[in-house]
């Protein structure tokens, strides 16, 4: 009789189990399938977009919820942002809802492939279809080759990648359109049926293709733009709440290209423009927030007057151009710094707590960031401070001091890697702050002013010398 509650809990063990294993087969969507697809790389900047447009169908009898993604395990890695959206409407009336997307493991992934799950709003059931539309980013995708090149020379780069998408689900029609910066493809695989029109290389159509496809395709073609690449940038965001924000952004930029050889001429890249390091830099656009100044650009040795700065009531574009141009391999450390007004960024909620609201990626034009963090200091007497960023980064408290900082100002910490431009979102920092602590610093001024006058009025009454008894 002992042994019945064990065999039931026993029994109810693997029944719970069996239903586990039932949910994560079913999370695979097996009987979901890719009507169409349609998918345009764009390669004409050192930042690759894919543009993939996905019609899916519920080929199954029960409900789908989601519709997954797979990526190669070296391209997994290179993908700075994921975003998916499903479309309703036609042509001139087209909506496009965000979905959620997130990053599963499934046991029977074929080659090391990395999966997303795309979360549909509403589940499809049998025979329904969708139209789903995903962009995704890719970062340090584009290899140059050859790897060094003269100061005459063009930059030439290889992309790697599949003429068939790769997919868990069966794709019953594919095509993969490439655009490349010009005309001067040098190479590329050719998986028929293959067309190139001058600057768009055509993949496709493909039909019935099996899940978990993969052709693997090379294209070499010049790319010219400059590989801006920041290996770390730290922004600080310094609130006062006298008047003003203070922006101080310090930058370790490379060019990420073919690298440099030989000897640089001075005299031939002035005299030839247009021929003579084309793929260098010759300058780098900085978009700050309207209202923008006091505006610095400076380096270790000093303030760079190369700059020039354009202000209005909708943007702020600085213009910095390096002491010296970039090619590839070389190295430039500068700090930009700037002011706002506190009006514009600085807000009160509902509930009375006070949050900063600003956007969180590099303002430099076409740049790739290694690694971004952005400091919030705080005012002094600031408490419970959280920050809402809306993609995933880490966070943290820090404690800076200050002149006339007594316990220290909290600073909230956002680091992120590999940030793009489409990372420039706003983001908030809420905290509360009591306004009472305003008059801390000026009372502690007059405080010591005081201090000082009384002890120097007291020595001039007082009497040191010695008299005669």
């Amino acid at each position: 009789m002992e042994a019945l509650p064990s065999l039931r809990k026993a029994l109810v063990i693997l029944l719970l189990s069996f239903v586990a294993i039932l949910d994560v087969s079913s999370s695979s969507s097996p009987d979901v399938v890719i009507l169409n697809a349609e998918r345009r790389i764009d390669l004409t900047s050192p930042i690759v977009r894919a543009y993939l447009s996905l019609k899916v169908q519920n080929a199954g009898t029960s409900e789908a919820s989601e519709v997954l993604l797979a990526f190669p395990p070296t391209q997994a890695k290179r993908v700075a942002l994921l975003k998916a959206s499903i479309v309703e409407g036609k042509r001139k009336k087209k909506t496009h809802t965000p979905l959620s997307v997130n990053a599963i493991e499934l046991p029977d992934t074929s080659n090391g492939a990395k999966l997303f799950s795309v979360s549909l709003l509403n589940p499809l059931k049998a025979g329904e279809t969708a139209l789903v539309e995903v962009l995704y980013i890719l970062t340090h995708s584009l290899e140059p080759f050859p790897t060094e090149i003269s100061q005459s020379e063009s930059q030439f780069v290889y992309f790697r990648d599949s003429a068939i998408i790769l997919s868990p689900h069966h794709i019953k029609e594919q095509t993969t359109y490439l655009k490349t910066p010009n005309n001067k493809v040098e190479s590329f695989t050719r998986v028929d049926p293959t067309n190139r029109v001058g600057a768009e290389l055509r993949y496709g159509g493909y039909e019935d293709r099996a899940p978990y496809s993969f052709s693997p395709i090379i294209v070499h073609f010049e790319n010219n733009n400059p590989f801006a690449v920041v290996e770390e940038l730290i922004r600080e965001i310094e609130i006062s709440h006298w008047g003003s924000i203070q922006i101080t952004e310090h930058y370790e930029l490379v060019h990420a290209g073919a690298r440099h050889k030989g000897v640089f001429s001075r005299v031939e890249y002035q005299s030839k423009p247009s021929i003579s390091g084309i793929s260098s830099f010759r300058h780098l656009i900085a978009k700050l927030p309207p209202r923008a100044h006091s505006v610095y650009y400076r380096d270790e040795i000093g303030n760079i007057s190369t700059s020039h700065l354009r202000v209005d009531n909708q943007k702020s574009e600085l213009e910095i151009e390096p002491r010296y141009p970039l090619f590839g391999g070389w190295k430039s450390t500068f700090t930009i710094g700037y002011k706002l007004p506190l009006e514009d960024f600085l807000f009160e909620s509902a509930d009375g707590r006070r949050y900063l609201n600003y956007s969180f990626g590099c303002p430099l034009f076409e740049t790739t960031v290694n690694k971004l963090t952005v400091k919030v200091v705080l005012p002094e007497g600031s408490s419970e401070p959280s920050a809402f960023v809306p993609f995933p980064v880490e966070q943290h408290v820090e404690t800076s001091y200050s002149y006339l900082d007594v316990v220290g100002r909290t600073v909230v910490a956002l680091e992120k890697k590999n940030v793009v431009p489409e990372h420039n979102s706003f983001f908030q920092v809420y905290y509360n702050f009591s306004p009472i602590l305003m008059l801390a610093e000026p009372l502690m001024l007059v405080s010591t002013f005081l201090l000082f006058f009384t002890t120097y009025i007291a020595y001039l009454h007082m009497d040191l010398s010695l008299s005669k008894s």
